[in-house]
Formats: structure tokens, sequence, C-alpha cells
């Protein structure tokens, strides 16, 4: 009689007492070491500082960069760029983000493009934003009925975002601006 490999599956509270830096999807840990390249860091940054600058006047919504989501007792995600549009009960989010940004670099894209892209849909995640620096291209995704729809690619344009409790404009095209993008 075969047998199947055991397959271990982990909880919140087992995240909180591991050391460096860790997803948990489903139970399944997912390691983020080694840290972002720098290129992806600043793009992760321009990202932060445009959104962060566009909620400046909405007193409902707020940015945050590389914060958890807790959004199961097996599930702790760490969003590069994020937009929420409700005050947080506690010190961690438990709530999905209206918007998420993901950062794509070559060892986290099947992560980013297939694994949290069916937990952000599952989750309720309204936009879901996919940058690939190299490309100088980000790939917008729609929450509609339960679904993403992609609402386009992104390379110098401009997107509206319609949040729950406001709306702003991304300017795509000041993601590269800075030297060191690639073409």
């Amino acid at each position: 009689m075969p047998t199947q490999p055991a397959s271990e599956a982990y909880t919140v509270q087992d995240y909180q007492q591991w050391q460096g830096d860790w997803e948990l999807i489903h139970g399944q840990p997912a390691a983020m070491a080694p840290s972002p390249s720098f290129d992806h860091q600043r793009v992760s940054a321009a990202a932060f500082r445009q959104l962060d600058e566009s909620l400046d006047d909405c007193p409902h919504c707020q940015a945050a960069f590389e914060v958890d989501v807790e959004f199961a007792q097996d599930t702790v995600v760490r969003p590069d760029v994020l937009v929420i549009c409700y005050q947080p009960e506690g010190e961690r989010l438990t709530r999905a983000p209206d918007l998420i940004f993901e950062v794509i670099s070559p060892r986290t894209a099947r992560r980013d493009e297939v694994l949290k892209f069916d937990l952000y849909r599952a989750e309720g995640v309204s936009h879901y934003v996919l940058v690939y620096p190299e490309a100088r291209k980000a790939k917008v995704w729609r929450l509609v009925q339960g679904e993403y729809r992609k609402v386009g690619d992104f390379h110098d344009e401009s997107c509206r975002f319609e949040l729950s409790r406001c709306a702003l404009d991304f300017d795509f095209g000041r993601l590269w601006k800075r030297k060191g993008v690639q073409a």
C-alpha cells in the first residue's frame, strides 16, 4: 500500500514564533529571504509614496508598506504595498485591503501570480496590481462578482482605482522615473 508523504500544516501561532521573514498560505510556510532587491524596494517605495500622497485628503483610507495581513488562522501574507479603507482593530490587519500591489521578482513570481492571486480573490481584495520592474509594466485586476477581471497592462498611463470609501488616480509612469529602473 503506497503511502503519501506527511504534510505539516502551520498556524498563525506557529508563524509568530518563527525567526526571519515568512509568509503562511493555507498552512504552508513560504520563506521571504533573501530580502528584496534594491530595484524591488525602490519600486515598492515609489508605489507607497504615490498612494500615500493620493490619500492625504481621504479620512477613511491609508496606505501601508510591508505589513502582515492575517486572513485566517493558517494564512498570513505581507504584501509589498496595500491600501485599507477601515481602521485596523488591534496591531494586525485581519480584514482584506481594498488594494494590493505586489512587485514581482523571479523568485516570487509564481507565488504572486498564482497563490496570492487566488488568495486575494477569495478574500475579497477589490484591486490587485502585479508590478514587473524589469518590463516597466503593471497588470491591474479588479474584483467583479467574486472574480478578477483584468483592467489592463499599464506602462506610463494612469489608472483610476475606485476604493470602498474614496477613489484615486495612480500614474504608473512615476514608478519608473527614478534612475536605475531598466527599460
